[in-house]
């Protein structure tokens, strides 16, 4: 037993010396062979730790641009300071002794076992730590739904220890690509997207992310950290969620609402046309022609508000509102998509009215165009609780002429009754007009004019018959009554023999 102990004891100071030799000459050539090592004892294992599936647990693969520090056990003339180095413009790392050695593509452990290796002809067992001081900036590309898709350089951010210490908050990640291209359009589907990774010496690698994980549970596993050369696959989502859309709206990585869009806007609506609905910069909604001669919304909904994404209401109130025609339950939006097909979005404004359903107001998207259809059947009811809405016109233009006290133009809200523009206008000239009826002049959509003669009730409701609603552009024509007919008849017959009744009356001073 004590000459066994005798023999271990001697086999490891031969060990001990020549490993001290080896690192106090590095370039020493043929040396003994070290003695056989001693059977180490089986390690008892430890229980298996379940290894992460998610892909982006990958290490950092090196390229040209990185800067590392190599650190050799034992061997300070190669080690620290002295030994960082930067990978050249071909990938390789230009290295003492050994020359050139290709890293491009390697992570840091296969390029420390490369290096290992090289050494290992000067060196017996060499011990090679390596870290990465400087990483190089990252050539990414982003395609799909984001506002601008491309390619792009992103340079990550250096930490007051190096990125060796901190590489994995350093390194770019998702979101931060997705920011830098603008953010993800309303049709982005968050729970698709693929990055497209290549692999040395393999097939590319396919990554799904899904960023809804993030943004419902804080999920940062879903928003992995880039490497150089990765794709970034945005897909559009077939059916478009809006209560998904507005909490997408609020994420970091969305769109930038102070970014103005261009829409369109037609149908029954007061103005259609292209307008383009932009930052807010007043705090009182108007409209303001831009630089192309573009009628531009300043973006706000009431006085003092500020923010807020583009959506149905404000490009339909940017648009003079609707019209009295307008079948708020049917609107559309049509957008073309990335990859160039057409999605439909069905809004139901009504429901907006009567529930408060704030999904059916639809977030915009730069070339989004809005058709506002014509309703079949109008409901008086109804009509009076739209004219009220926010996204109805402020006002109508409607015309009353003839025996009224104030005759001509006059703006009315959108739900004036035709007693209430009597009234506006002043009322009837009670010495003259027709107090029993008005004759309403009306411009049909299909271009044809239609006249009827509405009878007077003051005290009757909003109906049809007595007192229908107003459209912009009616015209209300009060007559003359017959006994003012009958005057003005005289009075102009009269007229001409005018001259000859004056000299008569000049007799009638010497009488």
């Amino acid at each position: 037993m004590t000459t066994n102990l005798t023999i271990n004891i001697v086999k490891s100071l031969i060990a001990s010396t020549l490993m001290a030799a080896i690192a106090s000459d590095p370039t020493q050539a043929q040396l003994p062979p070290p003695p056989p090592t001693l059977p180490l004892p089986v390690p008892v294992p430890f229980p298996a730790i379940a290894q992460p599936t998610n892909p982006s647990s990958d290490a950092y693969t090196l390229g040209a641009g990185d800067r590392i520090q190599i650190d050799i056990f034992n061997v300070p003339e190669y080690s620290g300071p002295n030994g960082q180095h930067q990978i050249l413009a071909d990938g390789t790392l230009s290295l003492p002794l050994i020359g050139n050695l290709g890293v491009q593509g390697m992570t840091l452990e296969q390029a420390a076992d490369a290096i290992k290796d090289r050494y290992g002809k000067y060196l017996r067992r060499p011990v090679i730590n390596l870290k990465l001081i400087a990483p190089r900036p990252l050539q990414i590309a982003i395609a799909g739904e984001v506002h601008r898709p491309g390619s792009y350089t992103v340079s990550p951010s250096s930490g007051p220890g190096g990125l060796a210490d901190q590489i994995g908050t350093q390194l770019p990640t998702v979101t931060r690509a997705l920011q830098m291209a603008g953010g993800i359009t309303p049709s982005a589907d968050v729970r698709q997207i693929k990055i497209r990774r290549p692999q040395r010496g393999g097939p590319e690698q396919i990554i799904n992310i899904n960023l809804w994980e993030l943004l419902q549970n804080g999920d940062l596993r879903t928003d992995i950290t880039l490497r150089d050369g990765d794709a970034i696959y945005i897909p559009t989502v077939t059916n478009i969620n809006r209560d998904e859309n507005r909490t997408l709206a609020d994420a970091n990585f969305s769109s930038e609402s102070t970014q103005p869009i261009n829409i369109a806007v037609v149908g029954e609506v007061a103005r259609p046309g292209t307008y383009t609905l932009g930052k807010d910069i007043n705090t009182n909604p108007a409209t303001a022609l831009n630089a192309n001669g573009d009628r531009t919304l300043l973006n706000s909904n009431e006085p003092g508000e500020t923010g807020g994404q583009s959506t149905v209401t404000k490009a339909i109130k940017m648009a003079g509102g609707i019209t009295q025609l307008a079948d708020i339950r049917q609107i559309q939006v049509r957008r073309i998509t990335r990859a160039g097909t057409e999605q439909i979005i069905s809004v139901n404004l009504w429901q907006l009215l009567q529930t408060g359903d704030i999904s059916q107001d639809v977030m915009l998207q730069q070339g989004d165009t809005i058709i506002v259809p014509k309703a079949e059947n109008t409901n008086t009811t109804e009509n009076a609780e739209v004219g009220s809405s926010s996204f109805s016109p402020d006002a109508i233009q409607i015309n009353v002429v003839g025996e009224v006290l104030r005759s001509g133009a006059i703006a009315v809200p959108p739900n004036t009754s035709l007693n209430q523009a009597l009234l506006a206008a002043g009322g009837f000239n009670k010495a003259r007009a027709d107090m029993n009826s008005v004759e309403l002049i009306r411009l049909n959509p299909n271009g044809t004019v239609s006249r009827r003669t509405v009878p007077i009730n003051f005290a009757a409701a909003v109906n049809e018959e007595t007192n229908p609603l107003l459209r912009s552009n009616d015209v209300i024509m009060v007559k003359r009554s017959g006994r003012a007919t009958f005057s003005d008849t005289v009075g102009s017959t009269v007229a001409p023999f005018s001259p000859f009744l004056g000299i008569f009356r000049v007799f009638d001073l010497f009488r």
